[in-house]
């Protein structure tokens, strides 16, 4: 078990101090908070195709934003415990909160991945999160953009570019994941800032 998982498993979490602090700063962060909390509760008891679906919807609930409004910089990464208590976030934001999310229900990090994908209708880059259920079966998407969960092999809307995880940085030949770089810098720097739970 990696470092990465062994702090993983009970993240994003927060102190009571914490919440304290941000409930005079904005009550509805603390609610909002408390409610991912008895969500990810209560889906840790259902079956792993349940979890998936019950998670995806859950937090696509939470509202789509810009990162030139939320931050006034493009393409910043946010933790999970940042994007709850802002309450909205980018496609990445929602791809990195789930992927940690599923990890706390139980899912399997090496299945896991930020996906970096291409529209390829309108040549827009996104990041979805990626679950291999066996090493050689398509990917299932979760999409910030849809509620449906379904294969990549199904998403002929998306084109994929890379994979990562904390072991590594994959692309897609053959229907097999390939290895071409040990870590990705951006992911790399998000892991320190979740290591220190910030």
């Amino acid at each position: 078990m990696t470092p990465l998982l062994l702090s993983a498993l009970n993240y994003p979490n927060f102190s009571q101090e914490e919440l304290h602090k941000i409930s005079k700063e904005n009550f509805r962060s603390q609610k909002r908070i408390l409610d991912y909390q008895k969500t990810i509760k209560k889906i840790k008891k259902l079956p792993k195709q349940r979890q998936l679906q019950e998670l995806n919807f859950y937090l696509n609930g939470l509202q789509p934003q810009y990162d030139a409004i939320t931050n006034k910089e493009e393409d910043v990464w946010a933790t999970p415990k940042e994007f709850l208590t802002v309450g909205c976030g980018d496609c990445e934001d929602y791809a990195i909160i789930k992927y940690y999310s599923l990890i706390q229900v139980g899912f399997d990090e090496k299945k896991l991945f930020l996906t970096i994908v291409q529209d390829k209708y309108t040549s827009g880059y996104h990041m979805v999160l990626s679950y291999f259920q066996t090493p050689k079966s398509s990917p299932l998407v979760l999409d910030n953009l849809s509620f449906r969960i379904l294969p990549l092999a199904k998403r002929v809307d998306l084109k994929p570019l890379l994979f990562f995880n904390s072991t590594g940085v994959y692309k897609l030949k053959n229907n097999e994941l390939i290895k071409t770089a040990p870590s990705y810098k951006r992911f790399s720097e998000l892991q320190k800032k979740i290591e220190k739970n910030l």
